[in-house]
C-alpha cells in the first residue's frame, strides 16, 4: 500500500504534500488544579513511554504513510503547548518527541475549561501545515465539569463538525466516588468522545495507567476500535 502511495506521489506533482501523514493527533492532558503531582507525572511519563514503545512504533510503521504527526498540550483554565507538532516515523523521532514532553515545567493552571481545551485542539489542527488522512483529539481528564469558556456541548459539536474524532481517557482515583469506575467513563462516552470510531479507554488503577495510554495510542494510530466503546486496562 505504501509503495503504491509513494508511486502516486512521484506521478502527481504536489500529491505527497497534499496528504502527507496518516494521522494528526492532539494529546490534550489534564493539568488542572484537581490533578495532583503524581497524576500529572503519570500522564507525561505515560505518553513519553508509550510513544517510544515498540508496539506503538510498529503501529506507526504500518500506517499508509508510515508516519503520524502529534502534539502534546496541557489544559486547565488555559492551554499550554508542551511539545509542538512533531512528525514521527521512527524511534529517533519518537525519542525527540518524548524528551519534549518531559522537559518543560507545569504551566497550565486553574480550574477546568474543557470547551476551550477542545477548541484549542481543533485550532492546532486547522492552523498547522500538515494534512493527515485522519484527525484525532486524545482527551484525558478527571471530570466533565467545566467552569469557564464555551460549553462542552457547543465546543464538541464544532470539533466533530470539522471531521475530528475525540477519544477519552478518564483519570480515575481509587476510593474517590467522583471518579469511580463506571460513572466517569460513562460521562466521558456521553459528553466528550465522539466522531468516527471514537472510544473511551480507562485504567482501573494507577499501575495500569501507562498501559491504558499505550493501548489508546495503538488504537488511534491503527484506526481500530476496542470491542466496546468503553474499554478498561487492568
Amino acid at each position: 500500500m505504501r509503495a503504491l502511495l509513494f508511486a502516486l506521489g512521484l506521478a502527481l506533482p504536489g500529491a505527497a504534500s497534499a496528504q502527507d501523514t496518516d494521522l494528526e493527533l492532539v494529546l490534550l492532558a489534564d493539568a488542572s488544579g484537581s490533578i495532583d503531582s503524581r497524576e500529572y507525572d503519570l500522564q507525561r511519563e505515560g505518553y513519553a513511554a508509550a510513544i517510544v514503545d515498540p508496539e506503538v512504533l510498529e503501529a506507526i510503521a504500518n500506517t499508509a504513510y508510515g508516519s503520524i504527526a502529534v502534539t502534546y498540550v496541557e489544559w486547565a483554565a488555559n492551554q499550554v503547548v508542551v511539545a509542538e507538532w512533531t512528525r514521527i516515523a521512527d524511534r529517533e523521532d519518537a525519542e525527540l518527541f518524548a524528551a519534549r514532553v518531559l522537559a518543560p515545567p507545569r504551566r497550565a493552571i486553574g480550574r477546568n475549561a474543557i470547551g476551550s481545551a477542545l477548541l484549542e485542539g481543533l485550532a492546532l489542527m486547522e492552523e498547522n501545515d500538515i494534512d493527515g488522512w485522519r484527525r484525532v483529539i486524545d482527551f484525558s481528564g478527571d471530570s466533565v465539569n467545566s467552569y469557564s469558556g464555551p460549553p462542552i456541548a457547543a465546543a464538541r459539536e464544532r470539533v466533530l463538525a470539522a471531521g475530528v474524532t475525540i477519544n477519552g481517557l478518564p483519570i480515575l482515583r481509587p476510593g474517590d466516588p467522583g471518579r469511580a469506575m463506571g460513572g466517569l467513563e460513562a460521562l466521558f462516552a456521553q459528553r466528550i468522545a465522539g466522531g468516527p470510531n471514537s472510544f473511551v479507554v480507562t485504567a482501573e488503577s494507577r499501575a495500569s495507567f501507562a498501559e491504558a495510554i499505550k493501548r489508546k495510542l495503538i488504537l488511534e494510530i491503527s484506526g481500530e476500535v476496542p470491542p466496546r466503546s468503553v474499554a478498561a486496562a487492568r
